[in-house]
């Protein structure tokens, strides 16, 4: 059984009713669906979700649903969150590719697992807000570039894990490319019908593809047109 931290430090403009909230959060949304990873969970009590919605929907953060960030865009659901998270199958310190920072929640909870989190968001204005939501709550282990995330971050390759919170048509060569051997890549894939995809890379270049659940998140924007 998960047990919650008993003195868990709470992060700038955080309190214990929001933890409290937390709590209620994972056991009846995310523990509840199957999500047992303890260093899921413990990212999940950690970061203050709230911290990552406008103002106005911040007494919703904690629902199980997405919420809108602006730029018609949103931030994904708290099991979403998790479960995403945990189909990576992290065991501390690694080196995480993310496409689509979005509202920089999913940063957040990355960078209390692993050693380092690079996060690629295509929008200026979320880009913007992202940086200063890291900054605000003393995240400092997650490196932010503004910029079309379709081709990864190869300055950085090749990584231990990638997530996406786009969804393409395939599954871009160019992320596969920059996954490391053994690692996990996590991607919705598809147009109207998308499955979650997770990717795992052999030693001799192969991949294999396993479908987990049906999912939905904005399309991915392509480099160029002849791209899928």
């Amino acid at each position: 059984m998960f047990e919650f931290e008993k003195n868990i430090g709470l992060k700038p403009g955080d309190t214990f009713a929001h933890l409290e909230v937390r709590k209620k959060m994972i056991r009846s949304q995310i523990i509840a669906r199957g999500v047992k990873n303890p260093a899921v969970l413990k990212a999940l009590e950690k970061v203050p979700r709230h911290r990552f919605v406008n103002e106005s929907l911040e007494n919703s953060a904690y629902d199980d649903a997405p919420l809108p960030i602006g730029e018609g865009q949103t931030i994904s659901q708290p099991f979403i969150i998790a479960y995403m998270t945990a189909a990576l199958e992290l065991k501390g310190g690694e080196k995480i590719l993310e496409v689509g920072a979005g509202s920089g929640y999913q940063a957040a909870v990355l960078s209390e697992i692993v050693g380092q989190v690079y996060t690629i968001e295509i929008n200026e204005n979320l880009a913007i807000d992202v940086a200063m939501r890291l900054k605000k709550i003393g995240c400092h282990n997650v490196s932010l570039k503004f910029g079309n995330g379709y081709k990864g971050w190869p300055e950085h390759a090749p990584f231990d894990g990638i997530i996406v919170t786009a969804a393409p048509n395939a599954i871009p060569q160019s992320l596969v490319e920059q996954l490391k051997i053994g690692g996990k890549m996590v991607i919705p894939v598809g147009k109207t019908n998308q499955d979650l995809i997770v990717v795992t890379k052999f030693p001799d270049g192969s991949v294999k593809k396993e479908s987990r659940i049906p999912v939905r998140f904005v399309p991915m924007i392509r480099e160029t047109e002849n791209e899928e």
